[in-house]
């Protein structure tokens, strides 16, 4: 029932959202709110903390939990494990979910964070709603660039997540948001969201994970990395086989910073994570990733070949290259400067993409 109740949202509901108008509540409605005085606003209960607001919801999560987010900057690690948790900005430039940890720094346990815990935000329960704010992960990649410290997980440990869609996650949908960091910026790891009118901001593999994102009349953009010839991929994938859609973005402009030079970014990559088999740990040969750009606006910083390959673990334990024809990785009706049409950029016709469009991706 919640399934079909989220796609006749989707599909009767949003098209009035395409005017960009705030569907958040009146401050009456709200059940809650996060303010540095504490004091009550409007008659409701302040926090000041967005932990704390969220844990005075109910837990059964049987209604949508509205809480009013004053602007400020909120540096904490948010964790929404309770279903139909709404969180409103009172200003998308001011009101700033924010925290600072990379993969590859340590927990107060001396463990490293890792990319699965990273996350300034990190959503594990359905429902989920944000709205007119950013979320942010400002851990200094610039800056380490060449840190050594970094290197004890992963090919860097400068992964620095802003937002995952975690196991548990499902109908989320964000309109309105900042969404900021330079390496793995988005993960969508787990079920099926919709972003509409958001700035999702990265350089490295910013937009990635095995979940279903349908991405809506969204700026993409791409951060500078000095000293880096290729400056960064959009889309990474990581789709099982038997999942139809991945990673869609619909009617959105790829755009960069000024500092980007023409031709040095790279639409994505598919990407095969390991996985431990009872012959050891290698990447998943069930993962096929689906990425797909329909009708978007490019600017000249993408590369002409479009896609790239990405490397994993073998079975035999050899590091080996995943080309992007063997994912599913398409495009159709691209336009801009950076719409090439190339040998190695794959584009749909309108029947083949039609398979992709918003009413095909939520009747899933």
């Amino acid at each position: 029932m919640k399934r079909r109740n989220f796609i006749q949202a989707i599909l009767l509901a949003l098209p009035a959202l395409a005017a960009c108008r705030s569907l958040s509540p009146d401050k009456k409605d709200f059940d809650a709110c996060v303010g540095k005085n504490r004091e009550p606003v409007s008659g409701i209960s302040c926090f000041d903390s967005v932990a704390a607001a969220i844990a005075s919801a109910p837990a059964d999560g049987k209604h949508p939990y509205r809480i009013r987010i004053t602007r400020g900057i909120w540096r904490e690690k948010i964790v929404i494990d309770k279903p139909n948790i709404h969180l409103f900005g009172d200003d998308r430039n001011d009101c700033i979910l924010s925290f600072d940890a990379a993969a590859g720094m340590l927990q107060p346990d001396g463990s490293p964070w890792g990319t699965w815990g990273c996350a300034s935000v990190i959503v594990r329960a359905p429902d989920f709603r944000a709205e007119n704010l950013r979320i942010e992960n400002a851990f200094d990649y610039v800056g380490n660039l060449s840190a050594p410290k970094f290197e004890v997980i992963g090919p860097n440990g400068a992964q620095a997540v802003a937002l995952m869609l975690d196991t548990g996650s499902d109908r989320c949908v964000l309109k309105n948001v900042d969404i900021s960091s330079h390496q793995d910026t988005l993960f969508v790891d787990a079920g099926q969201h919709l972003f509409q009118h958001c700035r999702i901001s990265g350089s490295v593999d910013f937009i990635f994970g095995a979940g279903n994102a349908f991405i809506e009349d969204c700026d993409i953009v791409s951060r500078f990395r000095p000293g880096k010839e290729r400056q960064g991929y959009i889309a990474v994938p990581s789709t099982l086989q038997t999942q139809t859609h991945g990673l869609i973005f619909s009617r959105c402009r790829l755009l960069r910073e000024k500092e980007i030079p023409d031709a040095s970014v790279a639409l994505g990559r598919a990407w095969r994570p390991g996985k431990q088999f009872s012959d050891g740990k290698y990447g998943d040969p069930a993962v096929l990733g689906t990425a797909v750009f329909l009708s978007c606006w490019m600017d000249a910083h993408i590369d002409p070949k479009g896609w790239d390959a990405m490397a994993y673990t073998a079975r035999d334990g050899q590091r080996v290259m995943l080309p992007p024809e063997t994912a599913r990785l398409y495009e159709y009706d691209s336009r801009g400067p950076g719409a090439v049409h190339s040998a190695t950029r794959r584009w749909l016709d309108k029947a083949q993409a039609e398979n992709y469009s918003r009413k095909k991706v939520f009747a899933d």
